[in-house]
């Protein structure tokens, strides 16, 4: 399975436990309270949302990665997404190790 394959998996799984913020306003509020330990935004979103996202995770020190597009995200949480929060540093690490392969 490839390693994109395996990060949408965990991701779905993160969401099963409990390890995801969802939403703009809530992953924003989750990078300023320190409760994030990666953020990842989807491809085809904004040029703007990218920048906002990768300004503020620069600032708060949490990494914030592009990856996937809306509807990789969408399908793998079972509801449309275009920006999750990992609160769980051991699914953000694994996600982190699987996204730069």
């Amino acid at each position: 399975m490839e390693n994109n394959q395996k990060a949408l998996n965990l991701l779905g799984l993160s969401l099963r436990a409990g390890s995801l913020t969802m939403g703009e306003g809530l992953v924003l509020k989750a990078i300023q309270q320190r409760k994030v330990a990666l953020v990842l935004v989807a491809a085809d979103a904004s040029q703007a949302t990218r920048d906002k996202f990768s300004a503020k995770g620069d600032f708060y020190h949490v990494p914030v990665m592009i990856a996937f597009t809306k509807q990789a995200m969408s399908q793998a949480l079972g509801r449309p997404r275009t920006i999750v929060g990992i609160t769980e540093p051991g699914f953000a690490q694994r996600l982190i190790a699987l996204l730069k392969t």
